[in-house]
């Protein structure tokens, strides 16, 4: 069996467990294993062939680190609108209750809602910020 194709094979079988495991780093590193298959194709030497799957794997892995560090993180799960479509909705308070509550309708239910800390209640429309259980949290607008 030529090193090429053991190159493949090894890329091929870190595709996979990458599929299994859900990581995109495997897949990244299954690029490495087969730059080194292409530069066993083109007669490169076995250590040239292990220096380029570990210089291919290895820089890709740390351009993918670098890359989502510098993003910024998600918000949670309770304020994300990507995870719940409720955030962003506005809904219109007539009036808050001596605890800090209002009741409103809200596709087509009765709600609880609740003023975002350090936030003052007021009356009229307000933004849903974050969902906690079955109250909304809102701001004014």
């Amino acid at each position: 069996m030529t090193h090429s194709t053991i190159w493949w094979l090894i890329a091929g079988g870190a595709i996979v467990l990458e599929l299994v495991s859900g990581t995109i780093y495997l897949l990244l590193l299954g690029a490495g294993f087969a730059a080194a298959a292409i530069a066993a194709h083109a007669g490169a030497s076995l250590q040239v062939q292990l220096v380029v799957a570990a210089v291919v794997g290895a820089s890709s892995v740390l351009a993918w680190y670098l890359a989502r560090r510098r993003s910024p993180a998600d918000p949670p799960t309770a304020a994300n609108r990507n995870v719940n479509l409720d955030i962003g909705e506005q809904v219109m308070i007539d009036a808050w209750n001596a605890d800090g509550t209002a009741s409103v309708r809200y596709r087509g239910a009765q709600w609880t809602a609740v003023a975002r800390a350090g936030v003052a209640t007021a009356t009229g429309a307000h933004r849903v910020a974050e969902v906690v259980g079955n109250r909304l949290v809102v701001d004014h607008v």
